[in-house]
């Protein structure tokens, strides 16, 4: 497989810790990112080339729109509401890892359905601390997976009836069977293995179901077949600690990837400018639209 080498655009110039998150929303037309340890959720609006920044005062993993107006976020101390016009933060019912003190939530998306599915992980990485959970429009929590070690990307196929996801340290994508009118998930399978560098970290799905993995110490976005584990694309890029993509723009052909700056000492962070800044390339496809939490 050749590597493919492109040059990203700067979208936002920052040096994130860990950059995270990204989605766009296709009724608003921004971008939505974080930054987990320095506790920062982002708006990004192209239209104005504004990135808003919401202060959440501990660490946040992931964020999606509500379909009821403003933002939901997986936390450290579980999840919660942003109304957006007073940045007031609403916890949704109880942490289910309130016991847990050293797990924070980690990367998260919503199903077809409506419910956010996020997982946790020890703030240090440990081997199977974390679980993978999903939270209903009632508010209810379930877990889903336990023994995670680094829950990451997540996605559903065009038809609903697969879910693809990733714990960082298994090095592979799991796949399952998916009821969207239950949310029950079975038959899990390994779909894609990581036999290269780094390790899986984000992910997003294409207009054709293609899996395209941002590579955590990997250089760049990888792009698999999750029917055959083939990989598709190997597109490197500037910065080394990449962490996740989203297809946006207005026709979703554009791609938005984060990357973080974490632990990279000052030797690398002069070799590579771009590290926790918000970037985007030109994919060459087209992604689906991201869903709402329905709750």
């Amino acid at each position: 497989m050749a590597e493919e080498r492109v040059d990203p655009k700067v979208v936002v110039e920052k040096r994130a810790l860990v950059g995270e998150g990204v989605l766009w929303n296709n009724h608003k037309k921004v971008c939505y990112w974080v930054d987990i340890l320095s506790n920062e959720v982002y708006i990004y609006d192209p239209a104005t080339d504004t990135n808003r920044t919401i202060h959440t005062c501990q660490p946040v993993g992931t964020v999606v729109p509500r379909a009821l107006g403003g933002l939901t976020v997986a936390l450290h101390n579980g999840f919660a509401n942003i109304d957006l016009e007073t940045e007031k933060m609403t916890p949704i019912g109880k942490d289910p890892e309130w016991d847990i003190p050293a797990n924070r939530f980690n990367d998260g998306k919503c199903d077809p359905a409506g419910r956010l599915w996020a997982g946790t992980m020890e703030f240090g990485g440990a081997t199977g601390e974390g679980s993978l959970y999903c939270l209903d429009a009632d508010h209810s929590v379930s877990k889903k997976v336990e023994n995670v070690s680094i829950s990451n990307g997540i996605v559903w196929s065009h038809d609903s009836e697969t879910m693809y996801f990733v714990d960082s340290l298994a090095m592979n994508v799991r796949a399952y069977d998916y009821d969207i009118d239950t949310g029950n998930i079975g038959n899990e399978r390994v779909v894609v293995k990581n036999e290269g560098e780094g390790i899986f970290d984000g992910m997003a799905i294409d207009e054709d179901g293609l899996l395209w993995i941002a590579v955590f110490g990997g250089w760049g976005v990888r792009v698999y077949n999750p029917d055959s584990g083939e990989l598709v694309r190997d597109i490197r890029l500037p910065v080394e600690q990449v962490t996740a993509c989203a297809f946006g723009g207005d026709d979703l052909n554009e791609l938005y990837i984060t990357s973080a700056a974490y632990l990279l000492d000052e030797q690398r962070l002069a070799q590579q400018p771009l590290a926790g800044s918000l970037i985007k390339i030109d994919p060459g496809t087209s992604g689906v639209p991201s869903y709402n939490y329905a709750g």
